[in-house]
């Protein structure tokens, strides 16, 4: 390969053609398992909830229906947290926001499990989603400035696995810490450890190069985070580019996600997002009380659930690669129908908890990998001066699915509905969010680069 043949005849060089070209360094895999790790611990704190909420309602000796409001206090932190992050991360850089956002759920969670009453847990579950809510879109927005086109999904879908992980994991981990040193052990875990990490992202984490060249920073400072990925290679290099849609880089990130086509796309987007969470939140916060109620042990009911997130770790990655290579948003929709059709098939199974648990992992797959595949869905739509914005925003307003899902449970539980019908009804969301990714394929971009090219310079 020629190390200079990005570089053209004026000594300009186009940020995404140079990782294009290259193999991934180890430089770019360190970035990986950065952002790898905050999405785990953002999805270990996000589910933890779930798993301490039967042991929290009768160390507290509380209704179950009396968490409702906790289980969603972190969920609309997640929302303002992901809507405000994104333009700050679009104005300030994406690694100022990250670590701030990490350092936010770790702090907040860790007080969260010295709580001594609903109203204070409450306030704190609020505060840690702020930090939640705006890990997830920035980590992902970073590590797409940072892959190469040819397996951009399979990269950032790979990275969601670390969010599914983290909640699976919290379920392995809580079937085993809780009944030995109760629910505030696994709270104070999910707030060591993020802690912990911020020293690492403060370290080696760097800036993302398109977003120093959008802001016309300085050549040595892009050359600087560029340079790790082919050393000696950008001597040459007088100027830094990236391609964009036309006109994006001269107005407000929020009229480039809501201007013509890429409009309808946001919607579409927020869409498909929306419904997707009804169903993960649902199950994600009473499926192990569902399980419990129906007859399963704690320790099985936290471990049957665990599955459920552990599917998403077994199919995030093939989405991704699927996603690579064939039409996304088809790859996407076909796997948000099949959740559905699991979901009504575990609501169906209670007779035999290894079919049960085998249904539940195929469900989890399912769902969670469409899922995974939505931000990397959204960040190669998107142009780089708004890039951030528009995944955060698509999680953010996505999160009301959340609230709604986790709401939707208490409600249906307090009604008298029983785990078959619960989940009988989880087609309609899955069904709706196959049908509005689909359309969006079929009306709006797939990519940004692709889509038009115009040059924003140093």
């Amino acid at each position: 390969m020629n190390d200079i043949a990005t570089v053209n005849a004026s000594g300009h060089m186009d940020v995404q053609e140079f990782i294009n070209t290259r193999p991934l360094s180890l430089y770019q895999w360190g970035i990986v398992a950065m952002c790898f790790l905050i999405v785990f611990l953002d999805g270990f704190d996000t589910a933890a909830m779930g798993f301490i909420a039967p042991a929290l309602a009768q160390d507290w000796g509380i209704d179950r229906s009396a968490l409702g409001p906790v289980m969603s206090a972190a969920l609309i932190g997640m929302v303002f947290g992901a809507l405000g992050s994104g333009p700050l991360a679009d104005r300030f850089g994406r690694k100022k926001v990250l670590v701030g956002a990490v350092l936010l759920f770790g702090a907040f969670s860790l007080l969260s499990a010295y709580a001594t009453d609903l109203n204070q847990l409450l306030v704190l579950r609020f505060l840690t989603g702020l930090g939640l809510g705006a890990g997830m879109p920035n980590s992902t927005t970073l590590l797409s400035e940072y892959t190469p086109n040819r397996f951009k999904s399979l990269l950032v879908t790979g990275m969601f696995c670390g969010f599914n992980l983290g909640m699976a994991s919290g379920g392995f981990i809580s079937a085993e810490l809780i009944p030995a040193m109760g629910w505030h052990s696994l709270l104070m875990l999910g707030g060591i450890l993020p802690l912990a990490l911020c020293v690492a992202l403060m370290i080696w984490l760097p800036e993302s190069a398109r977003y120093l060249v959008v802001h016309q920073r300085s050549l040595k400072a892009i050359r600087r985070v560029l340079e790790p990925i082919a050393p000696g290679t950008l001597g040459q290099v007088q100027r830094f580019t990236v391609a964009e849609h036309n006109g994006a880089k001269s107005r407000n990130v929020i009229a480039v996600i809501f201007a013509g086509r890429i409009g309808v796309g946001t919607l579409l987007l927020w869409l498909t997002y929306f419904m997707g969470l009804v169903v993960i939140y649902l199950l994600t916060s009473w499926l192990p009380t569902l399980l419990h109620d129906s007859g399963a042990s704690m320790g099985a009911a936290a471990t049957i659930g665990a599955l459920f997130q552990f599917g998403g770790v077994l199919s995030a990655v093939v989405v991704g690669w699927a996603m690579d290579r064939f039409n996304p948003h088809w790859v996407i929709g076909l796997f948000y129908l099949s959740a559905g059709i699991f979901a009504y098939a575990v609501g169906q199974s209670m007779g035999s908890l290894m079919v049960l648990a085998a249904l539940i992992l195929i469900a989890g797959m399912c769902i969670n990998g469409a899922q995974a595949g939505m931000s990397s869905l959204a960040a190669r739509f998107y142009p780089t001066q708004a890039r951030a914005t528009g995944v955060s925003w698509m999680l953010g307003i996505g999160r009301f699915g959340a609230i709604a899902g986790a709401w939707s449970g208490a409600t249906l539980l307090g009604i008298g509905w029983d785990f078959q019908q619960v989940l009988s009804a989880l087609t309609i969301p899955a069904a709706l969010a196959a049908i509005a990714v689909i359309i969006k394929g079929i009306i709006s971009y797939a990519d940004a680069d692709e889509a038009n090219k115009s040059a924003a310079h140093v």
